[in-house]
């Protein structure tokens, strides 16, 4: 079409990387030739007619550019920068790790790391990931090198190579290297057999697994020739099985992939100088930043598009939402890197394992009578016999929820700015013929008799798991949430297999969480103050790009003060931003409480305190409901504890912040602390005391603060809030 067709109409125009479009303005001496250029073509068709419209999106708009300012001072829209991203969850957490190892090290290291990755998804949450590789070298004729390299690694590895890397590696790659490498290292090393572990590596970074996004020199194909294209685009796919990818430059902007887990520099094989170093430190930081793009997975049948684990006390779980940049430890190239992440407004840190802070009960605490003559009551358990697993319902699973697998069957876009979990639809399969589901568990070690007894002791055999009292298959209809409504005959027989093998990871997990020897009672345990509060060490994490981006800083965690507040037990506590706005709000109402108690302390329980000891397990609470909406045995440790006494009672009162993000996932906790409450009747405790209180308060986050609160005035002062005057009889 030529200018004058496209006068005749009206359009509007998306142009994506918009960057790309701005070389005229950046050019301070325009010759003719360069005035022909993909600026100028898009600003002759904009104005081709009077109601045309130009909308630009880019990641990377250069404002320091004094050109580039004066275009497009006036034209935002809307901005929504890489820190806003991340602070709000929608990005993974990146962090680098930086060794002295060689490339072929580094290359293996890499790719126990992402088996290791995959394995923890599967094994804990029953989630089947498939974490990808990128290799990035400098040049081309490198990238080939590497690959070659690569195939040649894998094709030697061997039980007993793989045991002595392992080994030496544990040895020499420090936890301020690489504190995740470490995890991976002992994960395999606890390990009697590696030779599973080394057929799956075989299978999985075979050559027919790997991707090279380079145009070779001696080949006059490309991508799009060679079919690749399509693939390198759909990694995400169930049905592509690609792990790895080699590539120099051609992945830095317009490659949208989500499971990318890892990114690993591979080592130039000449010297570049430093301008060269900084512009290619540029580029890469700009495929971290896409690289840390979220990969949402399902997790009790919902779907997040946000980070779920930044809370979390297991560590591990971040491997979930964690990109890592490995690199050789080159002085120069660090320095150049983290100036280019630093631009970006990118907050990333080392992989090290961060050196523990002392955390000390205060002197004057500790010559307190609540000190040491009080107690911190937690209830009793029970063995639980093996009479008690009759079916799924005693493990707490309810199978038409977990009959419930998100599937898709290929990549699409969805509301990022919702902070729910989105909704998709929900389907049900009906007719899935009972081959896929023996097809599945005769390849799960999981499922094979002997070891489902393990954790089934009344299962009688194979036949009674199909039947009425376990899946009760004649009657289960599983239903599948994608993006559209679908019926059976919409998936391949590869893709219901597939669903089913879902399904049976999700049991698989359940089951496990579900099995436990114990579960709590009514009857409540004083453990002796002077023995269970103790001083304790912990690291918290530690971010060296990014660091004047005060909001993603507010989302984590500090070690905060509370020399000042006379009613805090400790020193100091590593807490984030909810916790500590739990324990300024009581400090507000501190005097009125002191009122009628006087004695009043606040105690920041944490699972540091006592670790490595059998006295964690003590320190927590367990469900003892008769019929709990939820079942889970495992038991929890609320955060604070407020401790309250005068002549009459000893009042304990159980808190637990909970970021409103994570509040739903936790109910069965609220649920439980209601319970105490609700049935203060039934609490019986071990030692003959009087006056003692045990109690629990709803959730605390900024969106029930004044709530929750009011309930501490109701439970403590018999007031329904702060500075009432009305009592009511609780006790």
């Amino acid at each position: 079409m030529s200018l004058k067709d496209y006068q005749k109409t009206n359009m509007v125009i998306l142009a994506d990387e918009a960057h790309h479009y701005s070389a005229s303005t950046k050019k301070k001496n325009k010759t003719e030739l360069e005035k022909i250029s993909w600026e100028k073509s898009l600003f002759s068709l904009l104005h081709a007619h009077a109601d045309n419209l130009l909308l630009e999106f880019t990641a990377t708009l250069d404002f320091d550019d004094e050109t580039i300012y004066q275009k497009y001072r006036d034209k935002i829209i809307y901005r929504y920068t890489l820190d806003s991203y991340i602070k709000e969850r929608y990005s993974k957490n990146v962090r680098r790790i930086q060794t002295g190892n060689s490339n072929e090290d580094n290359m293996l290291s890499t790719v126990l790391l992402s088996e290791y990755r995959r394995k923890f998804a599967l094994e804990k949450f029953g989630i089947e990931i498939k974490p990808v590789i990128l290799f990035k070298s400098h040049k081309i004729d490198a990238s080939y090198e590497a690959n070659n390299l690569f195939n040649g690694m894998i094709d030697s590895l061997t039980v007993e190579s793989l045991r002595s890397f392992l080994i030496s590696q544990l040895r020499s790659v420090s936890e301020e290297q690489s504190h995740t490498l470490q995890l991976a290292y002992q994960y395999y090393l606890e390990k009697d057999d590696l030779s599973t572990v080394v057929r799956e590596i075989k299978r999985g970074f075979s050559p027919a697994r790997i991707l090279n996004a380079n145009d070779s020199d001696s080949s006059s194909k490309g991508l799009l020739e060679t079919g690749q294209y399509q693939a390198l685009n759909s990694l995400e796919s169930p049905n592509n099985l690609y792990r790895v990818v080699f590539a120099v430059a051609k992945l830095t902007e317009g490659w949208d992939v989500l499971n990318l887990y890892d990114i690993v520099r591979i080592s130039n094989l000449g010297k570049m100088n430093d301008k060269r170093n900084a512009k290619s430190t540029n580029s890469e930081a700009q495929l971290i930043g896409r690289g840390a793009r979220y990969n949402p997975f399902s997790l009790n049948q919902k779907i997040s598009y946000q980070r779920r684990f930044d809370e979390s006390d297991e560590t591990a779980s971040l491997l979930l939402e964690t990109l890592h940049y490995h690199t050789l430890n080159e002085p120069q190239y660090i320095k150049n890197l983290m100036a280019s992440l630093d631009k970006m407004n990118l907050a990333t840190g080392t992989d090290e394992k961060n050196p523990p802070i002392e955390i000390k009960l205060k002197p004057s605490f500790k010559k307190t009578q609540i000190f040491q003559t009080g107690k911190l009551y937690y209830n009793e358990t029970e063995e639980i016999p093996d009479s008690h697993y009759v079916n799924l319902r005693a493990y707490g699973i309810e199978i038409s929820k977990l009959a419930n697998v998100t599937y898709f069957k290929s990549t699409y876009e969805t509301a990022y700015l919702s902070a729910e979990a989105t909704e998709l639809k929900t389907s049900q399969l009906r007719g899935i013929d009972i081959r896929y589901f023996k097809k599945s568990i005769s390849r799960s070690n999981f499922f094979r008799f002997e070891n489902l007894k393990r954790y089934l002791p009344n299962l009688k055999s194979m036949e009674d798991f199909w039947g009425e009292n376990w899946l009760d298959l004649q009657n289960l209809t599983l239903s599948v949430t994608t993006e559209k409504e679908t019926i059976v005959e919409d998936f391949s027989a590869m893709e219901k297999l597939k669903i089913v093998d879902n399904f049976f990871n999700l049991l698989t997990a359940q089951i496990k969480a579900g099995y436990r020897k114990a579960r709590g009672t009514n009857r409540f345990i004083g453990y002796p103050i002077t023995e269970y509060l103790v001083n304790y060490r912990k690291r918290i994490p530690n971010y060296d790009t990014a660091k004047q981006s005060d909001s993603y800083i507010e989302q984590k965690v500090a070690n905060i003060s509370f020399e000042k507040f006379d009613f805090f037990a400790y020193q100091s506590a590593i807490i984030n931003r909810n916790e500590e706005n739990l324990v300024n709000a009581i400090a507000n109402h501190i005097e009125e409480l002191r009122e009628q108690y006087g004695d009043v302390f606040l105690v920041r329980m944490d699972e540091n305190m006592l670790k490595g000891t059998d006295k964690v397990e003590q320190l927590k609470l367990h469900q003892f409901e008769e019929n709990p909406r939820e079942i889970n045995f495992s038991g929890f440790q609320p955060d604070f504890i407020l401790l309250l006494q005068n002549k009459y009672y000893y009042l304990q009162i159980f808190i637990e912040p909970k970021g409103e993000q994570l509040a739903e996932k936790d109910r069965w906790k609220e649920e439980l602390l209601s319970y105490i409450n609700d049935h203060q009747e039934d609490l019986i405790f071990e030692d003959e005391v009087d006056g003692v209180i045990i109690k629990g308060l709803k959730f605390y986050n900024q969106e029930n603060s004044k709530q929750t609160l009011n309930q501490l005035a109701q439970v403590a002062l018999e007031k329904p809030h702060f500075g009432g005057n009305i009592r009511l009889d609780l006790f």
